[in-house]
């Protein structure tokens, strides 16, 4: 990401688009020289942060459609607004899966440090039995059950949800429905651990199948919707049309296909899935499991969520609705892979 000079630089050119070097050193004629200024540009330019127009004299510069995906948003100071006072992109945005097809979501520092971390995980695995690595795997896929649960209202603690999915002991004073959904988390992953290449290439029927398993037994519709669904919390829109449903997910799964950044196929489906909305419940919960399955199948560490606070998990997504921002929610990410890498293997 850019250093503090050049975001300050960012800033202006978002705040006076269609601006000149010249206005743009102007502004910051005080501390730094025109010179330095060019440099940034040319480097901003280079990182497809800015795009220009024009040649010479006349080149103007404006703020580009990667940056606005990419730039670090402090989430305090956007949820100091409340929901109607938020300027936000209410309804889907056709343009996005586009705009993530031409660029890099991560940097070449975020992505050095997923590979280092994936060649940890690597090498531990290689270290251990068949056994000690199927013990690993079924702690992660208890955490991952309970986390994605409780992001989701569940009230299951990570004890009472073990002692469920290993003794099949349910805890008092809890609905039946928490049961069935962790349980159901437990047989998605199951699912994916047995079958890794299942969800390679990516389908919107497959998707549908672990959308399935997760729904199994509780009062929710299966297959793509064909009504619309509301997201609290926000006033962005989902589709809610099922044939542009249909087509924004198939489109998404040819964008996943194509990216050979397997970090990248991992996140964008994590993202795109909730955006979308194709079910009319069990969105995020399909998409973490599908995410997981990506990573898997190309011997990737899967991600558990543990340590994610839900409200920050609901406010990065939340962002990724409103602005189409991706930030905070590849913070999210880089975070848990490594929390997973250090914890689990």
């Amino acid at each position: 990401m850019p250093e503090t000079r050049q975001i300050e630089i960012l800033d202006y050119i978002q705040s006076h688009p269609n601006c000149s070097s010249g206005e743009i050193h102007k502004e910051f004629a005080g501390t730094v020289s025109y010179a330095t200024v060019k440099r940034m540009l040319t480097q901003l330019l280079t990182e497809k942060f800015i795009v220009s127009e024009g040649k010479g004299r006349g080149t103007r510069y404006f703020i580009s459609p990667s940056y606005k995906i990419l730039y670090s948003v402090d989430l305090d100071s956007y949820y100091e607004k409340e929901i109607d006072e938020r300027q936000i992109k209410e309804e889907f945005n056709s343009e996005i899966i586009e705009l993530l097809d031409r660029i890099d979501v991560f940097s070449e520092t975020e992505f050095s440090k997923l590979t280092d971390l994936q060649g940890k995980y690597t090498d531990n695995i290689s270290q251990l039995s068949e056994f000690e690595y199927k013990k690993e795997l079924e702690r992660l896929a208890i955490d991952l059950s309970w986390k994605s649960s409780q992001i989701e209202g569940n009230t299951y603690s990570l004890l009472e949800t073990e002692r469920l999915l290993k003794d099949k002991e349910t805890a008092a004073g809890k609905t039946k429905e928490e049961a069935i959904m962790l349980l159901n988390h437990k047989d998605a992953i199951d699912f994916i651990v047995d079958n890794p290449d299942y969800l390679v290439p990516l389908t919107i029927s497959k998707i549908e199948d672990i959308h399935s398993l997760l729904v199994k037994e509780l009062a929710v519709d299966k297959n793509l919707r064909k009504r619309r669904v509301g997201i609290s919390g926000t006033n962005y829109r989902p589709l809610d049309n099922e044939f542009q449903i249909r087509e924004a997910l198939e489109s998404a799964c040819e964008l996943v296909n194509k990216k050979d950044n397997v970090f990248e196929k991992a996140l964008l489906i994590l993202v795109l899935i909730s955006y979308i909305q194709p079910f009319m419940d069990g969105n995020k919960r399909t998409a973490r499991i599908v995410s997981n399955a990506i990573l898997m199948n190309y011997k990737h560490c899967p991600i558990s969520f543990r340590t994610v606070d839900s409200v920050d998990y609901k406010k990065a997504m939340l962002l990724f609705y409103e602005q189409n921002n991706i930030s905070r929610f590849k913070e999210i990410f880089i975070n848990q892979f490594e929390f997973a890498v250090k914890t689990y293997f």
